[in-house]
């Protein structure tokens, strides 16, 4: 362990002081070769004294108390499973911070983070962001106005089929990329090196 080229960090000089106090030498001197406090060497000689190699080991440590029950855990599951408009809360879906809010408005916590949150549903795969629902139209009038799109579909205008040489076009604007005119002429090519590097480096910012 001492020497060994897998040993972990901090278990490479609790090695050392064994073997340092196996080859009989005191504290003070095994903590001035190890640079080491002397406290640091007695304890290490101590533990190896009263359990071998494996006390050598860091001990299990119980952390930081837990800070929310299970219960407030399952609750938490459980307004995230139920659609926002069932609860009164005026959103289409919940969110992280959204839920959180939610669940302090509620007393559930007194005080919690999205990122709590956000772990809690990871652990059953719970994504009620990604959560899909039909829009039921109430436009009296939605038939009449869908009625012309459905029939371009079945190419048919007003009643009638469109003939051979008829077309239908759909067309949609891009979000980055907007058609409309162009801010310049095109050049000739073969023109001016100059005027051609102007308009690429205009033509490419429109692009972007």
């Amino acid at each position: 362990m001492a020497y060994g080229h897998k040993t972990q960090y901090q278990a490479r000089p609790r090695a050392t002081v064994v073997l340092l106090a196996a080859r009989g030498r005191g504290n003070a001197r095994i903590a001035a070769e190890t640079r080491l406090h002397v406290d640091t060497v007695r304890t290490w000689r101590g533990r190896f004294a009263d359990g071998g190699l494996p006390a050598l080991a860091d001990r299990k440590r119980s952390g930081r108390p837990a800070r929310f029950t299970p219960v407030q855990i399952a609750e938490a599951k459980a307004l995230a499973c139920q659609l926002p408009v069932e609860t009164g809360v005026p959103l289409s879906h919940w969110s992280c911070p959204e839920l959180a809010a939610e669940l302090t408005a509620r007393g559930v916590t007194d005080s919690i983070s999205a990122s709590t949150v956000r772990r809690w549903l990871r652990q059953d795969a719970i994504k009620p962001w990604q959560y899909r629902s039909w829009v039921f139209i109430r436009d009296p009038d939605f038939r009449a106005k869908a009625q012309r799109v459905l029939d371009l579909y079945a190419r048919t205008y007003e009643a009638e089929p469109l003939g051979a040489d008829e077309y239908v076009f759909s067309s949609d604007e891009k979000t980055s990329i907007q058609a409309r005119c162009r801010c310049h002429p095109t050049l000739v090519g073969g023109g001016d090196t100059r005027n051609s590097r102007h308009f690429t480096a205009e033509r490419d910012a429109q692009i972007r």
